[in-house]
């Protein structure tokens, strides 16, 4: 592993634009379950039934009895040494974007300012009738939240059935197609439309770090350099290696 770290590093510390692509896998060691594995909320609530926005605007009181169960785990959550190493990263400013899939806010708990966020961001609630937008910690005594015209609030997450924010979407891909170097972290890349992303980087010479648990599709197809293991261990490994390249370049 070291000196995949070390190859990992020095692609970092050589790229004028590093972007990183981050999936559930990421926030796993922070104890918030893939919402597709095993425990995860969609083996116990149907999305077609409960994460869905149409199901949410038929009836959203139903819904947020799962909604409260994300609510418990993300609220529980704390930034894991990914997170925070990748905030490390950004502010030695070797890592300019991170694109995430998640919607716990970890990220920027963990210190990361320029985050592009796929699916929303369950810190906020919306209200789709009147528009009036609260923070969720002030709801939380609520059940469901409710807004000030009685109407039931939903989280600023993105459900089944809505876009991606296309101004996430629009600078991401003309991120991607500019960047150096891609760090894929906890994601198998497979949901569109983030899967686009890496192919993207990859056809504009862009170099592809893989740091997962598993071997994914990507790994034998485009990715340069493959890292198995726990996001934690292995980000914290790669900001130190970094840090020692980058403090060697300057002392030469």
């Amino acid at each position: 592993m070291e000196a995949l770290i070390n190859e990992a590093a020095r692609i970092i510390v050589n790229s004028r634009l590093t972007l990183a692509l981050t999936g559930a896998g990421i926030s796993v060691e922070s104890g918030i379950p893939d919402f597709r594995g095993a425990g995860g909320l969609w083996s116990k609530y149907d999305p077609a039934e409960y994460a869905s926005i149409t199901a949410f605007r038929h009836n959203p009181e139903k819904v947020w009895n799962m909604l409260r169960e994300m609510d418990t785990l993300v609220t529980q959550a704390e930034p894991n040494p990914a997170h925070i190493g990748m905030g490390e990263l950004e502010k030695m400013g070797f890592l300019h974007c991170i694109i995430t899939q998640n919607i716990d806010n970890l990220h920027q708990a963990g210190g990361a300012k320029n985050v592009i966020e796929y699916h929303g961001n369950s810190s906020t609630l919306s209200c789709l009738w009147c528009g009036k937008t609260y923070a969720a910690d002030n709801k939380r005594h609520e059940f469901p939240p409710r807004c000030e015209c009685q109407n039931v609030l939903k989280p600023d997450v993105i459900f089944f059935g809505e876009a991606i924010p296309p101004d996430a979407l629009n600078k991401s891909f003309n991120l991607a197609a500019s960047a150096q170097a891609l760090m894929l972290v906890g994601t198998s890349a497979v949901v569109s439309p983030a899967n686009a992303i890496p192919a993207i980087a990859k056809q504009n010479g862009a170099k592809i770090i893989e740091i997962n648990l598993e071997r994914t599709h990507l790994t034998d197809s485009i990715t340069d350099v493959f890292i198995q293991g726990e996001a934690g261990k292995t980000i914290s490994l790669l900001v130190n290696e970094v840090r020692r390249i980058a403090d060697q370049s300057a002392e030469n």
